[in-house]
């Protein structure tokens, strides 16, 4: 079988990003849009890849560490033709083989799209395939001319064609499958006799042409994912429709959403089944929610994990384990490190850090809860604190299953609260309290009587 290589062009600023990063990192649906179309490329069924570096590479191949791609340095950005001659090595020892050429800033295309270029190319022993769009407006593009046969005659720039010539509403999109052989005999014949001094790739074209090779136009099926992000305008309107993409992916998967449009779930987010997402729902990362959860509205996860049959209402929760039937929010934050368990409750103004939560236990209201682990039923009155911190170090609180923590309590770490004990309201505890005992730890009250003086308020 004819090696399939993939070679991405990712060397380019992007100026019109107005960044000061490569604009193939900018990400759309939680991705970056370079790792986007490698991703798509694989699905393909082009095995390797190939991607050419230049412009602050360093954070390129930083990005793509780990994602079994081969780079190519372009010193100079001069032109599309100079960026794949860079990638020869790569690939022409297999003559016989086939290499897509692709932008790393085309985050819309499809695997679909792609292997049917590459199908294309294939089955009629066509030297390359050039993917087209075929637009409303096409002003701007270069038009795709095509002779009786359907077959490429040409590709004609907005400034030199005729009326009939721009009267043609298909237009080259930059994506191309080349059969390699063809494909290194015309990149010998290219050179960069023009305006702009670079080598460019279309005019590979114009040599197979005239050597009798063919040169097939395929016409993607929708001309959306076929566009380049140049822009901040552009990055929004393709993060737009990757979402959408995902929101359909999920509700074909049985996932309900109230509102696609304004729910946020990224690429490689995993959704249960009867799971609910309500508006301003966003999941990023490697979120994974299990069924029949109702997430939302305003909610936030990031890399968290949740369990069945769980309710989120307006939880910020990163970096943490979330178990099933816990009832959690409004208003609540779930930092890194924190592990809750199943049938637990969490009220409203609560933080909880590097924590375990076991079974059935309550957080109800206007509590922080850090560096600690809490056993099954444990009740945390409103107001109760782990003081974790002691300026220097931070340290843990044990409380163990059934105890009782009474309001505004707070605990003094290192301190260990034994099983079924009661800790009374107002209380700072500093010292461990034993299994099933009361443990008060407050000031006794006095009333000073005739404090109050005729003259201390005074209208």
């Amino acid at each position: 079988m004819s090696e399939l290589t993939a070679v991405i062009l990712a060397a380019g600023q992007g100026t019109r990003m107005k960044s000061q990063f490569p604009k193939v990192l900018h990400r759309v649906c939680g991705v970056p849009m370079v790792e986007q179309v490698i991703r798509v490329v694989r699905q393909a069924e082009f095995k390797k890849c190939v991607v050419i570096t230049g412009f602050k590479e360093e954070l390129v191949r930083r990005e793509l560490e780990g994602k079994e791609v081969s780079f190519v340095h372009q010193q100079e950005q001069l032109g599309t033709g100079h960026a794949v001659i860079q990638a020869v090595p790569e690939f022409e020892k297999d003559r016989e083989g086939y290499v897509l050429v692709i932008c790393g800033d085309t985050p819309l295309l499809r695997a679909e799209t792609l292997a049917e270029l590459s199908r294309v190319c294939q089955e009629n022993d066509a030297a390359a395939t050039v993917l087209t769009a075929i637009l409303d407006n096409p002003f701007g593009y270069g038009r795709v001319l095509r002779d009786e046969n359907g077959n490429m005659t040409s590709i004609v720039e907005q400034k030199d064609g005729t009326p009939e010539q721009l009267a043609v509403h298909e237009i080259n999109t930059g994506t191309y499958v080349f059969k390699v052989g063809p494909l290194l005999d015309a990149l010998k014949r290219i050179d960069n006799k023009n305006a702009q001094g670079e080598y460019y790739l279309t005019d590979v074209f114009e040599i197979m042409i005239k050597d009798g090779l063919k040169v097939i136009p395929v016409a993607a099926k929708d001309a959306d994912e076929t566009m380049g992000v140049n822009s901040r305008i552009q990055l929004a309107a393709a993060d737009r429709i990757l979402r959408l993409r995902k929101a359909e992916e999920l509700m074909a998967q049985g996932v309900s959403i109230i509102n696609p449009e304004n729910t946020y779930v990224e690429q490689d987010v995993v959704v249960g089944q009867d799971t609910i997402l309500f508006p301003g729902t966003i999941l990023q990362g490697h979120t994974v929610v299990g069924k029949g959860c109702e997430i939302g509205p305003d909610t936030q996860l990031t890399n968290v994990t949740v369990g069945d049959e769980t309710r989120l209402n307006r939880v910020y929760a990163h970096e943490c384990t979330i178990g099933s039937f816990d009832e959690i929010g409004p208003f609540v934050h779930l930092r890194p490190d924190t592990v809750l368990h199943d049938h637990i409750k969490i009220g409203n103004f609560v933080e909880v850090k590097n924590s375990t939560v076991g079974d059935g236990t309550k957080l109800p209201h206007l509590i922080y809860c850090g560096d600690s682990d809490l056993g099954k039923n444990v009740n945390f009155g409103c107001g109760t604190v782990t003081v974790n911190f002691d300026g220097k170090n931070k340290h843990r609180c044990t409380v163990d299953d059934h105890a009782f923590i009474g309001c505004n309590t707070n605990l003094v770490a290192p301190v260990h609260i034994g099983e079924r004990a009661f800790t009374a309201a107002g209380s700072t505890i500093t010292k461990d309290v034993p299994a099933e005992a009361l443990s008060v730890a407050r000031a006794r009250q006095t009333n000073i009587k005739g404090w109050v003086k005729e003259d201390t308020y005074k209208d």
